[in-house]
């Protein structure tokens, strides 16, 4: 037995006062479309069916192929809507599932209940309902003194004793298709001159035919965003659910109330997230970090025992027992290898450096290559942009950069090598050579052994030992 989703999306939203079509303002960093869209897609053996309207190639375009699409032209009300998806699955399915895009804290778990329902109901329709004081805007659902489903009451149309009813209509149907395809060109035009999918309810107890309905338990669920109010109420749910998965997978959020995590993200257990954080996109962290506090992170992959404190990081990849921070910043393409340490007021980007690297504070590191267990002094900067084009650094091992050192792109230092503090080096550094001064040039050789093993650490400024 079949099923397939239809997923309203038409609609003007004039009430969020906004040029972006409504079903794609952001909840928790998506379109609040997808999350719709991803329940629907679990309650349904095909790939569901968007009807747009307004903002339609925008709706599209975002939403791409994760759906198919019909246009609603021009915007005749919600039966209207759903009849535009008739040529397209007439015969396609037994049942068709109707939810709104407007409403991203349905689960999938419960429009799956409500198809499981309609499949036991020999009824054409089965539809969501909650009991609750705050009305939303929803219908009323009118029941006869057996407790038989008779009609759905708009709010607009309701007498005083309608709208004191507390069964509301929460706006997600399962019909039998067969029937629901002949039912909607019975459907009359409303004073507003709308067709409305709420009066196949009523149609279907003048055909004598029974409608059931699925008590929905959590009243959360039922938020549709129709405001902004709306959508802060969303976004504060949905925040809450993602924050408890992570807490009940092992993952300690210090406060959740200030933590934001987007549903994209995934983190190991026993990795504790401090207040005021901020992980956004695809980002992935592994088991036993310590993030935060007041760090913003995007799409960026975080090994094992890595520290981050206070410092933003954007498409980079940090391996395992890095530490970065405070107040450091990783732009896209920069790959820091095991045990890097990145102190505070340093930036990179486009660069990869090698295990062991120890960067200090104050420095800038853009499309460099290092290796490991060099160290970086306060103050060094790539200059790896000459107006016109970017330009390579490579670094190689157990060098040492004095602090102030300029890097002067495309320039190549070799293994070992040593440059004095403010030196500006414009020109190849060979393998265990010393270079000082503005331009940086070479004063001795070093011994291989004494820069290796850290005895030859004494001051390197500027200052050419010979008086040259």
């Amino acid at each position: 037995m079949s099923v397939v989703s239809v997923l309203l999306a038409a609609g003007q939203g004039t009430r969020m006062k906004s040029a972006l079509p409504k079903v794609l303002h952001p909840v928790c960093g998506r379109p609040m479309i997808f999350y719709a869209l991803e329940a629907a897609s679990r309650a349904s053996e095909a790939k569901p069916v968007v009807v747009i309207g307004h903002g339609a190639d925008q709706v599209q375009d975002v939403v791409g192929d994760r759906a198919r699409f019909v246009r609603q032209h021009p915007l005749l009300g919600t039966a209207h809507a759903v009849m535009q998806a008739a040529p397209l699955l007439r015969g396609e399915a037994e049942y068709v599932l109707v939810t709104y895009a407007d409403m991203p804290l349905l689960r999938a778990e419960t429009l799956q209940a409500l198809v499981e329902r309609q499949k036991q109901n020999p009824g054409p329709i089965t539809l969501l309902t909650v009991i609750s004081p705050q009305a939303r805007g929803f219908g009323r659902i009118l029941r006869d003194e057996q407790g038989n489903v008779q009609a759905i009451i708009e709010e607009a149309v309701a007498t005083p004793a309608q709208l004191r009813i507390q069964e509301l209509n929460v706006g997600a149907y399962c019909f039998r298709a067969d029937w629901l395809w002949e039912a909607l060109a019975r459907i009359p035009l409303s004073p507003k001159g709308e067709y409305f999918l709420t009066d196949t309810v009523e149609l279907a107890v003048r055909d004598g035919l029974s409608v059931e309905t699925v008590l929905l338990e959590d009243q959360e669920e039922t938020i549709g965003v129709n405001t902004r109010l709306h959508l802060a109420e969303a976004e504060r749910v949905m925040r809450r659910r993602i924050n408890q998965r992570h807490m009940l997978n092992g993952v300690t959020l210090i406060d959740p109330e200030t933590t934001y995590i987007e549903p994209g993200v995934t983190i190991g257990s026993d990795t504790v997230i401090w207040p005021n954080t901020f992980l956004l996109g695809e980002t992935q962290i592994a088991e036993g970090c310590e993030i935060g506090p007041n760090s913003w992170i995007r799409d960026t992959r975080i090994g094992r025992s890595c520290h981050v404190r206070m410092s933003v990081l954007e498409g980079a990849v940090l391996e395992e027992e890095v530490e970065v921070g405070p107040f450091a910043r990783l732009r896209p393409g920069a790959h820091l290898a095991r045990g890097v340490h990145m102190g505070n007021f340093g930036e990179v980007k486009d660069s990869y450096l090698g295990p062991g690297v120890k960067m200090g504070h104050f420095s800038y590191i853009g499309n460099a290559t290092i290796g490991a267990n060099t160290n970086i002094g306060a103050g060094t900067i790539t200059c790896n942009y000459d107006g016109e084009k970017k330009h390579p650094t490579w670094i190689g091992e157990n060098v040492f950069i004095g602090s102030d050192t300029m890097l002067v792109a495309p320039v190549r230092l070799g293994d070992r090598s040593r440059t004095g503090a403010g030196a500006v080096v414009t020109k190849d550094v060979p393998e265990d050579t010393l270079v000082v001064g503005v331009p940086a040039r070479a004063i001795r050789k070093l011994s291989p052994k004494k820069v290796s093993d850290g005895s030859d650490s004494g001051t390197t400024a500027g200052t050419d030992p010979k008086g040259e």
